[in-house]
């Protein structure tokens, strides 16, 4: 799969998560181009503040193909992760990060803080930004503006 088909895979979760009432983010895992993980955020839902759609993504990657380091693995997800969210990438070994829109106040690839590339990591990971930018910034404001119209 190429990074439009998995940047789709991941909407389509993002999608998940605005039924569900959360942030619209959503995920995927993919080991030789199959995806093997699927993730949207749930940390409202299941009353776990690391329910963010790239862990949930990454566990179930690990559990699938049998083991936590996921290395050789892209994931794709719509919004730029958080420094808790790339800590998780480094220890998983994911080889590739693929994200659709910056995230300017939490972002932790380009935005707030260089977080993958921080001294001490052990593990270092490809990022590819931008892909499918418009639709995953486009569902981030669709949410947020209709939270502020509801209040």
């Amino acid at each position: 799969m190429d990074d439009e088909s998995l940047m789709g895979a991941a909407l389509e979760e993002a999608h998940r998560a605005r039924e569900a009432e959360e942030v619209p983010i959503g995920a995927v895992v993919a080991v030789d181009g199959e995806i093997v993980g699927r993730g949207f955020n749930q940390p409202i839902s299941s009353g776990d503040p690391t329910a963010h759609a790239e862990l949930v993504a990454i566990r179930e990657a690990a559990r699938r193909v049998g083991n936590y380091r996921l290395s050789g693995a892209r994931l794709c997800v719509t919004i730029e992760p958080c420094l808790m969210c790339v800590g998780a990438l480094v220890h998983a070994r994911i080889a590739t990060l693929v994200f659709g829109a910056a995230e300017p106040k939490s972002g932790a690839v380009i935005s707030t803080v260089r977080g993958g590339e921080l001294p001490g990591h052990n593990h270092r990971f490809e990022v590819v930004a931008g892909v499918r930018e418009a639709e995953c910034r486009a569902l981030m404001q669709m949410f947020f503006e209709g939270r502020r119209g509801r209040t």
